[in-house]
Formats: structure tokens, C-alpha cells, sequence
């Protein structure tokens, strides 16, 4: 079994953006978890004034266009840390 020489000392092996630091990693879940906890908050009030309302409003629709709005905001923001390198193939690093 032929034996594969490890990293050489100094030099940088690291292919793409450099690693995101502790700090932003944190700030990514907590950014992520927010948007996830107020785009079922918003569904949970589309469904409420759904039975509520019972067609006269159009608060649940308001609520819906939120809920979608929302979510492209955080497909965008995953996208662009993607882009940024602050979130990796395989989650944060």
C-alpha cells in the first residue's frame, strides 16, 4: 500500500475562498434560523385569518405574499454567501 505524503509545511493546500471565521458561521444560523422561525410564523398567520376572515379580507393573502417574500429573500442570501464563500458545499465550514 503505497503511502501518500501529507501536506507540505507552509504551504497552503486549500482550494476556493478561505473558511468563514467563527463569528460569521454564527451569524449565518442565527440569520437562517430568524428567517426559517418568520416564514412559518407567517404561514401560521395565513392560516389563521384563512378560518378567521372566512374570504371578506385579504389579510391572509398579505400574509402569504410575506411568507413568499421571504423565502426568496433567504434563497438569495444563501446564494450570495454561497458566492461569498461563507457557506460551503457542505454546509458551514
Amino acid at each position: 500500500m503505497p503511502h501518500s505524503p501529507g501536506p507540505l509545511k507552509g504551504v497552503d493546500c486549500s482550494c476556493g475562498p478561505p473558511a468563514a471565521s467563527r463569528r460569521t458561521r454564527a451569524v449565518i444560523r442565527i440569520i437562517v434560523i430568524l428567517a426559517l422561525v418568520l416564514i412559518v410564523a407567517s404561514l401560521g398567520s395565513a392560516l389563521y385569518y384563512l378560518y378567521h376572515d372566512r374570504g371578506k379580507g385579504t389579510r391572509m393573502v398579505r400574509a402569504l405574499a410575506i411568507r413568499v417574500a421571504l423565502s426568496a429573500c433567504l434563497l438569495v442570501f444563501l446564494v450570495i454567501s454561497y458566492k461569498m464563500g461563507w457557506i460551503g458545499e457542505h454546509g458551514l465550514r
